[in-house]
């Protein structure tokens, strides 16, 4: 029953900025981890980011630690990204995932229960 959508996702230029927002619906555990994984053609699908509803505790990846920024509205029950300075190396059909957990985020994608449908983005050089 669960449901996860994401938007946002579009094609920019190096540099510019995309906000990606996954609207959920239910799925109103206690404590769950939220993320965006994405993946590029012939690649293996990666973690970019995650925070855990309770506390707020978050994780980024290298690459895009301080680019990045990953949020999560209660009241809204959406969680977003924020890319900022894009590079062409960012393009890849982003997914947002979920998993009820009693610890932190987990962190390969098999490990994710909950999955919506993803959004492509588009870096240009």
């Amino acid at each position: 029953q669960a449901q996860l959508v994401e938007s946002g996702g579009g094609s920019v230029q190096a540099g510019g900025s995309l906000r990606l927002t996954c609207a959920t619906s239910g799925f109103t555990p206690i404590r769950a981890c939220m993320a965006w994984f994405r993946q590029a053609p012939g690649k293996e699908r990666e973690r970019v980011a995650s925070i855990i509803t309770e506390g707020g505790s978050t994780y980024y990846l290298d690459s895009v630690r301080g680019r990045f920024t990953i949020s999560h509205d209660n009241s809204e029950k959406t969680v977003s990204l924020q890319m900022n300075s894009l590079k062409p190396e960012d393009t890849a059909m982003y997914y947002c995932a979920a998993h009820t957990s009693t610890g932190g985020c987990r962190r390969y994608a098999p490990e994710y229960r909950y999955w919506g449908q993803g959004t492509q983005v588009t870096v240009s050089s």
